[in-house]
């Protein structure tokens, strides 16, 4: 059977990323990371879902990117309401992030033998960050195919993007066909027992839901 390294962070995109890799006949890895960011309780989501899929192994990893800071996920700094940083990379950029989790996810992918990494980015309704980007993946792309054993022996570990093309209202169609627990995602930044309803990724989210024409049903203070 086929193996798929699924990057896994408790959110919506990164939960319909992983039910895609099911449906196409993958057995999959989830792999979580505690970085140090503030809305932790994504990882408890990220459990729950790793379970509804029925990942063969689910580990969570500490990094702790917090030690660097340098973003309002992961130190003091105020996280953006009602689109302040729109046209501009908002202070929620985690530097190098996807970079660092797709490094281990190319390393577990060596380990197990898996065929491909999924990762729920998508360049469409998101929020600027530079590692989204399809360019960006194409070129991790060909340095996984020179840096590993598996590339230079001809077994390619393929990054797949499958929601890169898709708007929210999409991802949300595709994870209501594949049965996406939606209830067991977490997006807000602020980590709180209630999601915001106003930062970024919230706003992103809604914004999908209501295109969709349905009703987003996590709770929300606004």
């Amino acid at each position: 059977m086929k193996r798929a390294v699924c990057l896994l962070s408790g959110g919506m995109d990164s939960a319909v990323a992983a039910a895609m890799a099911v449906s196409k006949g993958y057995e999959i890895y989830a792999l979580s990371f505690d970085y140090g960011q503030r809305h932790r309780k994504e990882l408890a989501c990220a459990e729950m879902i790793a379970g509804s899929l029925k990942a063969k192994e689910h580990r969570i990893l500490k990094i702790g990117l917090d030690v660097f800071g340098g973003s309002a996920l992961t130190a003091d700094i105020d996280v953006p309401v009602g689109g302040k940083n729109a046209g501009d990379i908002p202070v929620t950029y985690v530097p190098a992030r996807n970079t660092i989790m797709l490094s281990y996810a190319l390393a577990y992918s060596e380990v197990i033998g898996a065929d491909a990494i999924f990762i729920g980015a998508n360049c469409i309704d998101y929020s600027g960050y530079p590692d989204c980007r399809p360019e960006y993946f194409r070129k991790f792309q060909e340095m996984a195919d020179l840096a590993t054993k598996a590339g230079v022996r001809g077994r390619k570990i393929k990054i797949e993007t499958p929601l890169i093309d898709l708007d929210k209202a999409g991802i949300v169609r595709k994870g209501l066909e594949l049965g996406v627990p939606f209830k067991d995602t977490w997006s807000c930044y602020k980590g709180g027992e209630k999601a915001c309803g106003v930062c970024d990724s919230c706003r992103l989210r809604l914004k999908g839901f209501e295109s969709a024409g349905l009703k987003d049903p996590v709770a929300y203070e606004k």
